[in-house]
């Protein structure tokens, strides 16, 4: 089983710091891509105010020059998501879970393990960024559905933007789930609860070893329950009532 997760756009100053890390030669490609690039030209492309671009681009400078710090991606992204996984109260037989079960969707490193080590960036597949003379997601695409092409259950808590990187073919084997809240009658569905609900949600299926689309409708949390008569074959929807 696969369980994918997206990146996060905020980082934790906290993370524990690690020297060094080889680039495999996609990530590289990237990489000299966007350290080419001035601060001007990075406002431009993230959207962003100079100052934050400054920022960005010393990142980029450090990583082409090797001279970047590493973190394992779990503990460094923090995003809402991130927040809500419950990520300190992980034990020995929790993180083998995650080891083999967990792997987070990236536009710089591909498709990685929870425990691999990144380094401090900024990049998603929204950026107007070309390598090779294609836009990253055509760029990842055959590496990413080659990494779940022998996988009989993927477990999709990606967002769109992550999710169409691959293949029409392969998202048709996801077992994607929803999160929504219910309230007057009135189903609704909204970014924060997703992604509070996503991290929650995956700090549930580690606390239980999960393994099978059976066990994961039995999870409940925070007023959230498996709904089936708003779930099909490869959509699990869960409900929270207000």
């Amino acid at each position: 089983m696969k369980i994918l997760i997206p990146t996060a756009k905020e980082m934790n100053k906290k993370a524990t710091a690690y020297d060094g890390l080889q680039l495999n030669p996609n990530s590289m490609e990237i990489v000299n891509e966007l350290a080419k690039l001035s601060v001007e030209d990075l406002a431009k492309v993230y959207k962003i105010k100079e100052d934050k671009a400054t920022e960005e681009f010393s990142r980029w400078q450090d990583i082409n020059n090797n001279t970047a710090k590493s973190y394992k991606a779990l503990e460094l992204f923090n995003g809402l998501m991130y927040r809500n996984i419950n990520r300190d109260n992980f034990d020995e037989a929790d993180k083998k879970y995650i080891e083999e079960n967990v792997f987070i969707t990236t536009s710089l490193y591909g498709i990685i393990g929870a425990y691999d080590l990144i380094q401090e960036h900024r990049l998603d597949f929204l950026q107007n960024v070309k390598v090779s003379g294609k836009s990253l997601k055509n760029f990842w695409r055959a590496s990413y559905d080659e990494s779940i092409e022998d996988e009989d259950l993927v477990v999709s808590l990606l967002s769109s933007e992550f999710e169409e990187v691959f293949s029409k073919k392969q998202r048709e084997k996801f077992i994607k789930i929803n999160f929504m809240e219910e309230k007057d009658g009135v189903l609704k569905v909204h970014s924060t609860i997703s992604k509070k609900a996503r991290g929650k949600f995956l700090a549930e299926l580690v606390k239980n070893k999960v393994s099978s689309v059976d066990e994961m409708k039995k999870i409940q949390f925070d007023d959230f329950k498996f709904s089936v008569e708003n779930s099909d074959e490869r959509t699990l929807a869960f409900i929270a009532k207000k």
